[in-house]
């Protein structure tokens, strides 16, 4: 059969797209337990992507423990969470992240976060974390990547 490569560019695509897609909703998948505190601390996640280069090199960071707030907005609040991170050779170690829920349904969705945010960044370079969705939880990660930026700045060498 001749296959014009218009459509196995747009077969690939649609392969690459499907696979996204089912990683992705694997990545939503990690049920937060029931009765959860968001003061909980949390050593897995899901769903990180590379964060924008901060134009370091590797090892630019010093080694320590470092500790920002972030905050975001949700339709009825500002809400806030606390990140810290402990940092070996421009790698992250050690994750806490403790909530600060201002609303009820943002308590779900920060115990929901916490719960899924470790295995995200434990073991990977600072400079490689960005989260966009954790565990059904997208507002949460603004909050984080702003503190995680903060510790960024901070750690630089």
């Amino acid at each position: 059969m001749n296959v014009s490569p218009a459509v196995r560019r747009g077969s690939a695509l649609v392969g690459v797209a499907g696979a996204l897609l089912l990683s992705g909703c694997a990545a939503g998948a990690t049920p937060a337990a029931v009765g959860s505190t968001p003061q909980a601390t949390s050593e897995t996640g899901v769903g990180a992507a590379p964060a924008p280069s901060t134009g370091s090199s590797p090892g630019a960071y010093r080694d320590g423990s470092y500790t920002a707030n972030g905050s975001y907005r949700t339709p009825e609040t500002v809400e806030r969470i606390t990140v810290s991170v402990t940092l070996a050779g421009g790698t992250v170690t050690r994750l806490k992240v403790t909530g600060d829920p201002q609303a009820s349904e943002t308590r779900h969705y920060q115990a929901q976060f916490i719960g899924g945010i470790q295995a995200l960044v434990v073991g990977k370079r600072i400079d490689d974390i960005s989260v966009s969705r954790v565990a059904g939880s997208s507002l949460t990660s603004r909050g984080f990547n702003q503190a995680l930026a903060t510790i960024r700045t901070e750690a630089a060498g």
